[in-house]
């Protein structure tokens, strides 16, 4: 399957916001069952517990709520997900029309 011009546009624009997110967003925290799922998958033991943060409801119920696994990713992915994506936009700019 070859790509045309408005699909190479599309993936273009989704790595180049793709990148803008990563570029303004310093930290993202995972909820509990993700990294619950990161933690069997990495094969460690369950995420360490915090029980002197439990809300008063939650603490009434004895449920005690993971630690969220926190996710930094490094500065340069934002540059090379948004230099990629323009350069697959002004591409598609340069390719001949679909039919055409």
């Amino acid at each position: 399957m070859q790509l045309n011009r408005n699909q190479f546009m599309l993936v273009g624009a989704l790595l180049f916001l793709l990148g803008l997110q990563f570029r303004f967003v310093d930290t993202f925290v995972l909820n509990e069952p993700s990294t619950r799922f990161l933690a069997r998958r990495s094969a460690q033991a369950e995420p360490a517990t915090s029980p002197w943060r439990l809300p008063m409801s939650m603490a009434a119920n004895g449920q005690i709520p993971v630690q969220r696994a926190r996710i930094r990713p490094p500065r340069w992915i934002s540059y090379a997900l948004l230099s990629v994506g323009v350069v697959l936009m002004l591409h598609s700019i340069a390719m001949k029309k679909p039919g055409g």
